[in-house]
Parts: structure tokens; C-alpha cells; sequence
């Protein structure tokens, strides 16, 4: 099994969806269950032995950095600060690559919110990662078993473990959703634009290269994007008997 090291947090956005509850916090600060979604992510993080995570801050960042305070003085989290500029998914991990080292690291949303079933979904996606086949591996959701989305999908294939994946294309529907969790090769971010980006110009720059992959998550992912998904999320905790 691939040992992941470091990974990244990605916590800067504005999150303008939670309406009131962004202009109050940082959208990773809000609680579900009376458990932030970066404490949450940090969990996971420390579960599956990952040594340092870097997460970014530019919305509220104050504030964020002082919740993130016991986590930064143990060295398990350092900050990568947006404040000057607002990078998007693939600016700030750019930004952060110095933090990141050399080797493939995990990146998560900050509002990515799911419940492990038998086994860290962290650890699977480490032991399903080969780096002979792939850049990038992410956690899919199949479609119809997100709470909280109402999309059409986002990747076409499927197959036992990890397997080959490419972008919905010109179909009505796929199959799978990203969880908002990833394995990538810092490699991958380099001749990307200076600046803001998304990291979805990473998985195409994968895709068009075969090498582009998913893992099904074992578990249960939750959208978390409005105060009305918030509920939603605490209402399938508790029916999981999940924190």
C-alpha cells in the first residue's frame, strides 16, 4: 500500500451557497452535528496516518487559522495563505506545492463530508493508487446515492477497485460523481497557469492521457453546500448512528 504522507485541505473558498452561515464563518467551520467539516477532514486525515496537511485560507481566514490553532502549534497542520488572492482548487494546491514534497498527496474539498463503512476510504484509495497507470485517482459517488445532489453526474465507467474513468462528455447522465477526495502527482501542475484555476484541468490533462481513475467510495457521502443540506446531513448521521 502507497504510504500518503501529506495532504491538503482545500479551505479558501467563500462558500456564498451557505448564505447566512458564510458571512458568520468559513464554510469548513460549519458544524454538522456539532462537528466542523474540517475537524471532520482532519479525522480522516490522522486516521489514515497522514503526517502533515496543509490547508488554505483566504475567506474569514482569521478565523480559521484560530480554529486550526492546536492543530498548527503540533505541526500536523500548516497554513497556506490566500489572503492576497482567491487561487481556485488548482491555484492553491499550486501554491502549496513547496509544502506538499514531492511525492503524490491526497487533496480534499473542505466540505466534503462521508462515513466510512468497514475500512478508511483514505486508506483504499492508497492501497487501490499505481502510479505506473495513473495521476490522478478520485473518490466517486454513484450518482443516485449522493444525499444532497440533484446533478446529472460527472464520469463514465466502472469496473471492480480502482478503474479508468473519463469526463460525461456529451452524455445525459453518468454513473458517478466526484467526493471531493483525491490522489494526484504534483507533476500534474506543471505548465498550469499562474494564478486561479481548477483542479478540473487536472483530471482532464489525466483524462486525455488514460490515466485519469476512481475508486467507488465504501460508505456514505453527504453534499453539504446549503444550511438546508446542513440538516439534511444531520438527519442521515443520526440514521447511521454515525457522530
Amino acid at each position: 500500500m502507497t504510504k500518503l504522507q501529506t495532504a491538503m485541505i482545500l479551505a479558501a473558498g467563500k462558500g456564498t451557497r451557505m448564505r447566512e452561515l458564510s458571512e458568520q464563518m468559513p464554510k469548513p467551520m460549519v458544524l454538522v452535528n456539532g462537528i466542523s467539516l474540517v475537524d471532520r477532514l482532519l479525522a480522516h486525515a490522522e486516521q489514515a496516518g497522514i503526517e502533515k496537511v496543509i490547508i488554505n485560507v483566504h475567506h474569514l481566514a482569521g478565523m480559521l487559522e484560530h480554529h486550526l490553532a492546536p492543530y498548527t502549534s503540533d505541526g500536523f497542520v500548516e497554513v497556506s495563505d490566500e489572503r492576497g488572492e482567491l487561487l481556485e482548487t488548482g491555484g492553491g494546491v499550486k501554491k502549496a506545492l513547496p509544502k506538499l514534497g514531492n511525492e503524490p498527496f491526497l487533496v480534499m474539498n473542505g466540505d466534503a463530508l462521508w462515513i466510512d463503512k468497514d475500512e478508511s476510504n483514505i486508506d483504499r484509495l492508497a492501497e487501490h493508487w499505481n502510479p505506473e497507470e495513473m495521476d490522478v485517482l478520485l473518490l466517486l459517488v454513484p450518482t443516485d446515492e449522493a444525499l444532497g445532489y440533484d446533478g446529472v453526474g460527472d464520469f463514465l465507467g466502472a469496473g471492480e477497485g480502482a478503474f479508468s474513468i473519463e469526463f460525461l462528455g456529451e452524455a445525459s447522465t453518468a454513473s458517478n460523481m466526484y467526493a471531493g477526495v483525491q490522489i494526484v502527482k504534483p507533476e500534474m501542475y506543471e505548465g498550469t497557469p499562474d494564478g486561479a484555476f481548477s483542479n478540473v484541468e487536472i483530471f482532464r490533462k489525466a483524462a486525455q492521457h488514460g490515466r485519469l481513475y476512481g475508486l467507488v467510495i465504501d460508505g456514505s457521502w453527504m453534499h453539504v453546500g446549503t444550511p438546508e443540506a446542513v440538516k439534511e446531513a444531520e438527519e442521515k448521521l443520526k440514521e447511521l448512528g454515525a457522530a
